[in-house]
């Protein structure tokens, strides 16, 4: 059942997928659709999902479901997974890959794999006030508090 990700409440379970690139706006606009009718449709074990999205600086997928009317299952998040896969094939980006950093430079956004992060902040190219996106966040409210924060307050921390 999809909701408007506003309307959701903070306890709301939440995945964030980043991608390797902006999207285009045509893209945005298949993507939503796409992103519509997977949530409409989304169950676990037959029961409807209560869940929204919403898309962030044209790069970030963010699902958040609230687990309060029925909770994910093992079979409902591989479906999320099976979904955002099929996305990365079509639109020949990358959005599973956890290995790679995004952080603003700027109004830009940029997107570095780890191990060259990890150099950059050796070199001094980012700093912990370096603003950084903390996917790791679990909940609707840490991703609005802490999803995007300066590198000293995220795991990001332990390369400065």
């Amino acid at each position: 059942m999809l909701v408007d990700f506003k309307s959701l409440p903070e306890s709301s379970r939440v995945w964030i997928y980043q991608a390797n690139r902006s999207f285009t706006e045509d893209e945005l606009g298949q993507i939503q659709k796409e992103l519509d009718t997977f949530i409409t449709d989304w169950t676990a074990h037959g029961a409807n999902l209560k869940a929204g999205y919403e898309i962030r600086y044209k790069r970030f997928l963010v699902l958040a479901l609230d687990q309060s009317l029925n909770a994910a299952s093992g079979c409902s998040i591989d479906a999320s997974v099976h979904f955002i896969q099929g996305l990365e094939k079509k639109y020949n980006v990358e959005l599973l890959d956890k290995m790679n950093v995004s952080y603003k430079s700027g109004e830009y956004i940029a997107y570095k794999p780890l191990v060259d992060f990890k150099k950059m902040a050796r070199q001094k190219a980012v700093s912990p006030s370096t603003i950084v996106f903390n996917n790791l966040v679990a909940n609707k409210g840490e991703y609005l508090e802490h999803w995007e924060v300066p590198a000293s307050e995220s795991w990001h921390s332990r390369f400065m």
